[in-house]
């Protein structure tokens, strides 16, 4: 007899979005309540990293919720939940940041979007101004990775990018991270 790898362990958040989604499918109102309960702090905090601004990131996710809403019964792997959300999220972001964009631009408006902060100890500050340092695409792969705890591939899904672009993107954030909090450039 030889001794086998253990089995992996199911991820327990996932299990719960994938049985959550399943019941809002089947009629469940309580179960969108949860959904919506569950998901709806990652979402803003997701937004908020992504658009650097509070208010964008409020009308994101609500558009968010309404294509989450719309789309759902369209959604066929419920275990794919996470990473479906975010892709629709990164999108409604991208288009509220256009369309302050091109607001600003017909009223003439020059000013740099607010990076808001939330009143925090100094590393906490430290760590927020290094993430609003980072390039969207970098600051959304890493928020996604580190906070979110999305894989790789969820994450390539999200950004609908090769696997590899995500490495690339992590590791030069985790550099520009590391030097923006250390001074290091090593």
């Amino acid at each position: 007899m030889t001794a086998s790898a253990p089995l992996p362990q199911p991820d327990t958040g996932a299990l719960l979005d994938s049985l959550l989604v399943t019941m809002v499918l089947a009629g469940d109102r309580r179960a969108a309540s949860r959904l919506h309960a569950r998901w709806q702090p990652r979402l803003v905090r997701t937004a908020r990293r992504h658009t650097g601004d509070g208010d964008l990131a409020q009308a994101a996710v609500q558009e968010c919720w309404v294509s989450i809403w719309r789309g759902l019964p369209a959604l066929r792997e419920t275990d794919r939940f996470a990473p479906w959300a975010f892709g629709i999220l990164r999108r409604r972001c991208a288009d509220q940041v256009n369309n302050r964009v091109a607001e600003r631009a017909r009223t003439g408006e020059d000013e740099p979007f607010e990076q808001g902060h939330d009143p925090a100890p100094d590393d906490r500050i430290a760590i927020t101004q290094a993430f609003a340092a980072l390039s969207p695409v970098h600051r959304l792969a890493a928020h996604l990775f580190f906070v979110e705890g999305l894989t790789l591939a969820e994450i390539a899904e999200v950004q609908d990018v090769p696997e590899g672009t995500i490495k690339s993107r992590l590791f030069h954030a985790r550099r520009q991270m590391k030097t923006a909090l250390t001074g290091d450039d090593q």
